[in-house]
């Protein structure tokens, strides 16, 4: 088989894409929102916030040391995970509003992905220049002095971002002034460094190598929007019937082309590499660049803006035949939306009331069941159960342990005097618990009794109880 005949590759190799550098109210937007996601990102380690003597100063903190998440005058503890959990449920409700009311509006604003690739293609424009400019450079195939200067220069810069996210993320599971000096003084747990390498790394791989084979390839998400997409969903598209047929020859009453000129502009200004007039496609991230830049060019041409706009595809008819789109407000008020806005609702409603109403004492009870019960030498029938004390004020308190249920029920603790034993503060304390039913009872002679284990805060009176069993020696 000769050369000529031979079956193309199935793959061909990556053309790196080289955005131009577009201005507009959408690509201000992207700036603004930007610099405000980098800073909460970046600063939010270093916020401090008073919780007392006992706990950590800092605002926003994920303490896997002490199982402990802290954020704000808000304390999260391993057994409430579910707040997490919530908060999850809601950030994916509020995606799913979001993709059906303006589709990958989320991809192409806020995802990280989206903000550090802009970021690294923002000191790569600084460094190397504008579109065409990177374009000659990566054609190059001389390695010259210039060449080599100006990709160490870009290397470096991406390297210190990468390292400065990856710094930043360490932060937030410890005190960071008391890390970065650590880091600095090269005294931290080996831990931290690698993390931070191992987050410089992948940060710069994806935002500044792969960028957006990242969003076309690796994430799901653009498989799953249909779902949440139908007619009325306001993206970006491109209005053909206006456009078309396109072409750079002189607009005139007796001429046929439309009112695209071809420029290009619109396919050089994305960040993904597609020109948004073939149509609806997978790799659209919504980020409305291209609208910046077709505005601009309808401008220069004398021609209305437009021609690439957010639109809904159900008004394609009325604005074909001359007619006006539906109102926005039509489109994003729909049942799809109305339903999504209401389950995210009640979530966040659901966890806002359970974050008050939960108790800043807490327990629970493990019965011990290596032996299920014990036998004294006067008859008397002994449980055994492993409870645990939750502390979560800031000062330590005096917890009483009690039983109702059985008035026979008797509780010991082990290693106290009395019922009452102290907790220190914003702590779980385990304690061993026995309850012993006299010989006479009729729960030392019951193979079950059902009775409540009660905890309460003798500073001011807070109870909360777990209910149990006790095995007794049955006939």
């Amino acid at each position: 088989m000769s050369t000529t005949d031979q079956e193309p590759g199935l793959y061909a190799a990556r053309e790196p894409v080289f955005p131009k550098r577009v201005s507009g109210k959408f690509r201000n937007l992207k700036w603004y929102l930007m610099a405000f996601t980098l800073g909460i990102y970046y600063l939010t380690p270093w916020i401090r916030w008073d919780r007392g003597p006992s706990l950590p100063d800092q605002a926003v903190l994920i303490d896997l040391a002490n199982r402990r998440f802290f954020f704000f005058m808000i304390e999260i503890w391993p057994h409430e995970f579910y707040f997490v959990a919530g908060l999850l449920i809601m950030a994916g409700l509020g995606l799913f509003l979001f993709t059906s009311a303006f589709g990958r509006v989320w991809c192409g604003y806020a995802c990280p992905q989206t903000v550090w690739t802009d970021l690294f293609i923002l000191v790569e424009r600084w460094i190397e220049g504008d579109r065409n400019a990177r374009l000659r450079l990566h054609r190059q195939k001389k390695w010259d002095l210039r060449k080599v200067r100006l990709r160490i220069t870009k290397y470096l810069s991406w390297v210190l971002i990468g390292a400065a996210t990856g710094g930043a993320w360490v932060f937030y599971f410890t005190d960071a002034p008391t890390l970065l000096v650590d880091l600095v003084m090269g005294t931290a747990h080996p831990i931290a460094y690698t993390t931070i390498a191992v987050m410089t790394g992948t940060t710069i791989f994806f935002g500044a190598i792969a960028r957006e084979q990242i969003c076309i390839y690796a994430c799901p998400w653009p498989r799953i929007q249909a779902a949440m997409m139908d007619e009325d969903t306001i993206t970006v598209a491109y209005r053909e019937w206006r456009g078309e047929p396109r072409g750079k020859g002189k607009r005139t009453e007796d001429s046929a082309l439309g009112d695209c000129i071809d420029c290009m502009a619109c396919v050089n200004v994305c960040p993904v590499g597609i020109d948004i007039r073939d149509g609806q496609q997978l790799e659209c991230i919504t980020c409305a660049l291209c609208i910046d830049a077709c505005d601009e060019m309808m401008e220069k041409v004398g021609k209305p803006r437009g021609l690439i706009d957010y639109m809904a595809l159900s008004d394609e008819a009325s604005e074909r035949a001359g007619g006006a789109p539906k109102n926005i407000w039509k489109h994003i008020f729909r049942p799809r939306t109305i339903l999504y806005t209401t389950l995210w609702s009640l979530v966040g409603v659901g966890l806002v009331v359970a974050l008050f109403m939960r108790s800043d004492i807490d327990l629970t009870v493990a019965p011990v069941r290596n032996p299920t019960f014990v036998t004294l030498s006067d008859g008397t029938i002994r449980n055994t159960y492993e409870v645990r004390l939750r502390n979560k004020h800031g000062e330590e308190r005096p917890f009483k342990i009690s039983v109702t249920g059985d008035d026979t029920l008797v509780v010991r603790l082990e290693g106290v005097e009395g019922s009452v034993v102290d907790v220190p503060a914003d702590e779980m304390k385990l304690q061993r618990v026995y309850v012993l039913a006299p010989p006479e009872s009729d729960a030392a002679h019951s193979e079950r009794t059902d009775f409540r284990m009660w905890v309460e805060d003798t500073t001011n009176a807070d109870r909360v109880y777990k209910d149990t069993v006790f095995n007794g020696k049955a006939n």
